[in-house]
């Protein structure tokens, strides 16, 4: 059994019902719509997203119709925000295939994306969830600043650890905060569990970005993430940063020099690399993602040992320890 099946066997029979369920809600009445959704549902990953979401119900309680809603309004406004950044990056992938903008263009990737939004306002409003349309609204309004502030510094080349840190709770954290917040809420956990819970969510999810943002710095590429990506689009990730901080005043304003390019050669890139493991970033970034993943797993000893708690516990692991 991989590691993802150990996550998922405590809420498998959830999971198997939400697929079906989460489909249907993703059509439309027009066939040429549904043609494009149909596709986007392949390029789905491993559905982490829902699995935070009804782990974090059972652990509060029980799986309700609320968490099904929770999961399915999270997953439409997810896949709408990655269909959108398809458009703005101009990217012709996503997880390996591919992406929406690449096959039917920019016009009818911005149309699925507002569909999807527009789906998930419908499905909350039909269920009466406001308090979930407000968790998740608010994660989607943060989202799109972190995304804005994230292109601002790249075109100024002036990230900070601590501008950093705020983009990656933004534009990743605060999603899958919501996804720990809603479970709980749907479970009916009172105002200070889902406190807990929205903070563990944050946590895992600056993790989650760090280790993607490692990924510029493997030996290997990655399948649905191109190796040196971050640093071929001038994002100033934390392993760079920790290490312009770090190096000699003359190799940083070197390194600086190179980042300003719009197009780097293989030349370019080991020069950055090199320079940031000599530097201690990826081992300082390594430490500081373990770290707060430690911090979410030591939130979940607020709650009772259950086989969602080691589930959630397993997943925080997984995040860290990921290849791809």
């Amino acid at each position: 059994m991989s590691v993802i099946d150990e996550i998922k066997a405590p809420i498998s029979e959830e999971l198997q019902q939400f697929k079906p369920y989460f489909e249907q809600k993703m059509l439309s009445n027009s066939r040429k719509l549904n043609f494009v959704v149909k596709y986007a549902l392949k390029t789905k990953g491993k559905q982490m997203r829902p699995m935070i979401v009804f782990l974090s119900a059972k652990l509060l309680g029980n799986i309700t119709q609320s968490t099904y809603t929770a999961s399915a309004l999270i997953e439409l406004l997810h896949t709408a925000t990655l269909v959108h950044d398809d458009v703005v990056d101009e990217s012709f992938y996503r997880r390996g295939l591919f992406s929406i903008f690449a096959l039917f263009k920019a016009k009818i990737a911005v149309l699925l994306g507002d569909f999807f939004l527009a789906k998930g306002l419908l499905l909350s409003l039909e269920n009466n969830e406001y308090e979930l349309l407000k968790i998740v609204s608010e994660a989607v309004k943060e989202m799109s600043e972190g995304e804005l502030d994230q292109l601002e510094h790249a075109r100024q080349l002036d990230t900070t650890e601590e501008d950093y840190f705020e983009v990656i709770r933004k534009k990743t954290a605060t999603l899958i905060s919501a996804c720990s917040a809603t479970g709980a809420y749907s479970a009916g956990a009172n105002p200070e569990q889902m406190s807990i819970m929205k903070e563990f969510g944050t946590k895992l999810g600056i993790a989650f970005q760090i280790k993607d943002d490692l990924f510029d710095y493997q030996k290997t590429g990655l399948i649905g993430k191109p190796k040196f990506n971050d640093i071929q689009e001038r994002k100033l990730t934390l392993p760079v940063i920790f290490a312009l901080k770090n190096g000699s005043i003359n190799e940083s304003f070197s390194i600086r020099k190179i980042f300003k390019k719009k197009l780097k050669s293989k030349s370019d890139i080991h020069n950055i690399v090199d320079f940031v493991f000599k530097n201690g970033g990826v081992e300082y970034s390594v430490n500081k993602m373990n770290s707060l993943k430690d911090e979410a797993i030591a939130l979940l000893n607020n709650f009772p040992d259950s086989d969602a708690k080691t589930a959630l516990i397993k997943l925080a692991e997984y995040v860290v320890n990921r290849d791809k």
